[in-house]
């Protein structure tokens, strides 16, 4: 078997999301926070009030690491938790003013970012990596596999 002459594209693609990740929790963390204080600051944005079960589903992580999460963030003055009236089994997660400030310098570091990652990219080329990307995806799930049968 001959040697490769380029790298498995799941290598490329692997290494450069790690880099590309790398960059991204570096700069969350000069503007004072990180990728899951991120997620849930902004599944907090688009839906004001949610249950911590709602959230952990929005931010794709388990209800423990999630209370994890929040337990520091609640301390740091970003969350506030109270029972839900309807259901005291139920914790409800609202956004206080200093998390909205965090929220403001989290998302300007991510736009930052973006255009970083875009540097020297078409709008077109970019739409072209989204598809390409996508498709992908779709090759190595159940989708995909049904596409190609």
């Amino acid at each position: 078997m001959p040697a490769p002459v380029t790298a498995p594209i799941g290598v490329v693609l692997a290494r450069t999301a790690k880099t590309a990740g790398r960059a991204f929790d570096q700069a969350l963390a000069a503007a004072g926070g990180s990728q899951p204080v991120w997620q849930i600051l902004i599944s907090l944005k688009t839906r004001p009030v949610a249950n911590q079960r709602e959230l952990a589903d929005a931010v794709g992580i388990q209800g423990a690491t999630l209370t994890h999460h929040l337990n520091g963030m609640e301390t740091a003055g970003l969350v506030t938790r109270r029972r839900d009236p309807a259901n005291r089994r139920v914790h409800l997660v609202t956004l206080t003013p200093q998390g909205d400030e965090l929220f403001l310098r989290l998302a300007s570091a991510a736009i930052a970012h973006d255009e970083r990652m875009r540097k020297g990219f078409t709008d077109t080329e970019i739409a072209q990596l989204a598809d390409f990307l996508h498709r992908m995806a779709a090759n190595v799930t159940d989708d995909g596999a049904e596409r190609s049968s």
